[in-house]
């Protein structure tokens, strides 16, 4: 049975688009890049175009050069062939009346030396290994390796890369860029203090640590205008290992900083991997929404229900969907409708063919 969704399937000013409805689809890592080259292919164009009733496609994390690269099977965005393939995704998705971003990812030391150019250490602000889970790799899950700390002189280059990845996601037909700044990924592990034992310019106080961060959101808003570009965030995120002595206080400074630049919005992961009502986690996420000018999208675990309560309660802007997104690719539809939703296999999330991809049916 359908339940009234006023809020969600109402219209919303999200920097510089009017879109007709709330519901976000999150990037989605699906590892299904051409293998040799690492780029988005005919495959993966067919599944963003199967999804763009979402009101925002906010395509998967998409590394910006080869040093940024975690995972096997995943695109780049350095590399003409690139840019030509995620041409085909943006077509697709514009033809069919979508809006998509791309994200922009650098894994920093979530990666393993089998994946880096000549076989290196992947790079990270400190030599601190993951400790949990291990790197996907061509060959397998391999256990994380210590990472090289970067010298100093070498970030300005990683903020060019964002810069120049900005750039080549304007020539692939995106409509804008979303920041990856989340779930224990290189911006945020010179964010967070357990990850970040620098002794520069880029360590200690939260002005140091945001730097990074703020560095990579000038670039990238000076290619695109504030008004097409997001950034994503975990505050309380542990994946991949991550802490922080002080979250709120230094999200609520982080926030506080990126006003400037008029962003479109913040993308906010409050739980990770589980249901929305199962974490008694004390962060006040609603301060955050308080101190951004832009629009919040809220993520974790959300049902349609929960979503409209969200929105009800004035507590976010727009509500992110992953997983149901890869089971339904008319996820809205069917949340309006009331309709029963496809289950998701979890063992064709990563890797593979259209198994699991682009064969969910629609109604």
């Amino acid at each position: 049975m359908s339940m009234n969704y006023k809020f969600l399937f109402s219209e919303q000013q999200l920097g510089a688009f009017e879109l007709p409805h709330r519901i976000v689809m999150a990037p989605l890592t699906r590892s299904r890049a051409t293998q040799l080259g690492d780029m988005p292919n005919d495959m993966n164009a067919e599944y963003y175009g199967q999804r763009v009733s979402a009101a925002l496609i906010i395509a998967e994390a998409t590394y910006i050069l080869p040093q940024g690269k975690g995972y096997a099977f995943t695109p780049g965005i350095y590399s003409q062939a690139q840019i030509d393939g995620w041409k085909k995704v943006t077509d697709t998705v514009h033809q069919k009346g979508g809006r998509i971003f791309l994200q922009l990812w650098h894994v920093g030391r979530v990666s393993h030396s089998s994946l880096q150019p000549e076989g290196v250490l992947p790079v990270a602000p400190s030599a601190i290994a993951v400790t949990e889970g291990q790197a996907f790799t061509e060959q397998g899950m391999i256990d994380f390796e210590l990472p090289r700390s970067l010298e100093t002189d070498e970030i300005t280059g990683i903020v060019e890369a964002y810069r120049q990845g900005a750039i080549n996601a304007k020539a692939a037909g995106f409509d804008g860029v979303e920041i990856h700044a989340a779930n224990g990924y290189l911006l945020e592990q010179f964010l967070k203090d357990g990850t970040n034992k620098r002794t520069d310019r880029y360590c200690g106080n939260f002005e140091n640590r945001s730097r990074i961060v703020l560095e990579v959101t000038k670039a990238v808003a000076d290619v695109w205008g504030g008004d097409r570009v997001g950034i994503r965030l975990s505050p309380t995120g542990t994946f991949n290992s991550m802490t922080e002595s002080e979250p709120q206080a230094l999200y609520n400074y982080l926030v506080e900083q990126l006003n400037p630049f008029n962003l479109a919005y913040i993308h906010i992961v409050e739980r990770f991997g589980i249901a929305k009502d199962a974490d008694d986690n004390d962060f006040d996420f609603a301060k955050l929404r308080q101190l951004f000018n832009g629009a919040y999208i809220a993520n974790g675990g959300y049902t349609g229900e929960a979503a409209e309560q969200s929105l009800v309660a004035d507590e976010s802007d727009l509500v992110a969907f992953g997983v149901p997104f890869i089971a339904n690719p008319d996820f809205p539809q069917r949340i309006k409708q009331g309709a029963e939703l496809n289950t998701a296999d979890f063992d064709t999330f990563y890797g593979g063919d259209a198994k699991g991809y682009t064969d969910y049916p629609s109604l």
